[in-house]
C-alpha cells in the first residue's frame, strides 16, 4: 500500500510542475490512474501486481516526457550564445591576421629597399671611399612616352653641377640637366634629346647613341655599309669629355639597337659622379 502511495506522490507532483492546457490533462489523467491503483492495492488483488508495475514505468516515462522542454530549453539556449560568442571571436581573430599581413608587407618592403641600398653601396665601395660619387634617392619618374628623366633628392648643396654623369650600379643611366639647392633633374639615355658617343666590338666601332623614347635606344653615324650584330655590349667612348670611357651601358639587339642594362622604371637609387662637369648641352 505504501508503494500506491509513492506512485501517486510521484505522478501528482511530476504533472503539478508543468503548465498549459495539455498538462492539466495529464494532470487529471494521472490522478485517475493513481487513485485506480491506490484502491486497488487496497484490496491486496494479487493480480494487480504486474499490472501496477507496467502502469509505474508509464507514469514515470510520462514524467520524464513532460519534463524534457524544461531541460532542453536552457541546453539550446546555451548553444546559441557560444555560438554567437564563437562567431564573434572568429571576427576578431580575423582582423588581427588581416594587422599582423599588413606589417608583414611593410616590413617586406623595407627589406627589399635596404637591399637595394646595399648593393649600390657595395658595388662602388671605391668610388664612394674617394667621395667621388655621392648617392642619391630617385624621387619623381617623369617619363612620359617620349621625355625620359627623373628628380633625385641631391642638388648644388651636395656639390652636383649640370653634366654630371649619373649612375646605376655600374651602369650608365643619364646626365644631370637640371640643379636646384636640393634636388637636381637628370635625363636618362633613353630620352629623345639624349645624344652620347659609344663604342662596341672588336673594331671599336664608333657611333652616337640616340634616346628613342622606350628602353631601346638607337645607333646612329655608323660606319658605311655596316651590319650590326646582337648580342654586343656597347660602352661610352668618352670623346664627348663628359662620360668616363668604358662605362656599360647596354646590348646590340635587332636593327642597331641597344638594350639598356639599367631599367629607367626601376631606379630607386642612382650615384652622381663629381669627377665630370660640363655646362654645355
Amino acid at each position: 500500500m505504501s508503494s500506491s502511495r509513492d506512485d501517486f506522490s510521484i505522478a501528482f507532483r511530476s504533472a503539478l510542475l508543468q503548465k498549459g492546457a495539455g498538462h492539466r490533462f495529464s494532470l487529471v489523467f494521472l490522478i485517475f490512474v493513481a487513485l485506480a491503483i491506490f484502491f486497488l492495492d487496497v484490496y491486496n488483488f494479487g493480480f494487480m501486481k504486474p499490472i501496477r508495475s507496467i502502469v509505474n514505468d508509464g507514469i514515470y516515462r510520462v514524467s520524464l516526457v513532460a519534463s524534457s522542454p524544461s531541460r532542453f530549453v536552457p541546453q539550446a539556449t546555451g548553444g546559441v550564445t557560444n555560438l554567437f560568442n564563437m562567431k564573434k571571436e572568429n571576427e576578431r581573430l580575423k582582423q588581427e591576421l588581416q594587422i599582423y599581413k599588413q606589417k608583414e608587407l611593410n616590413v617586406e618592403f623595407l627589406s627589399n629597399q635596404n637591399k637595394n641600398l646595399k648593393k649600390i653601396l657595395e658595388s662602388e665601395e671605391s668610388y664612394l671611399k674617394q667621395e667621388s660619387m655621392v648617392l642619391s634617392k630617385v624621387l619623381i619618374d617623369k617619363g612620359s612616352p617620349y621625355l625620359k628623366s627623373i628628380i633625385i633628392n641631391r642638388g648644388s648643396k651636395s656639390g652636383i653641377l649640370k653634366g654630371m654623369p649619373v649612375m646605376d650600379k655600374d651602369f650608365l643611366v643619364g646626365r644631370v640637366v637640371e640643379t636646384n639647392y636640393l634636388s637636381s633633374r637628370v635625363l636618362l639615355l633613353n630620352d629623345l634629346n639624349s645624344r652620347i658617343p659609344v663604342t662596341f666590338g672588336q673594331e671599336s666601332v664608333q657611333a652616337i647613341l640616340k634616346g628613342s623614347g622606350s628602353n631601346r635606344p638607337v645607333l646612329e653615324y655608323l660606319p658605311e655599309d655596316y651590319v650590326v650584330e646582337e648580342g654586343i655590349e656597347v660602352f661610352t667612348s668618352g670623346k664627348d669629355g663628359i662620360f668616363f670611357p668604358g662605362t656599360p651601358i647596354g646590348k646590340t639587339t635587332e636593327k642597331g639597337k641597344v638594350k639598356l642594362f639599367s631599367e629607367s622604371s626601376q631606379l630607386s637609387f642612382v650615384k652622381v659622379d663629381l669627377n665630370k662637369s660640363k655646362e654645355k648641352f
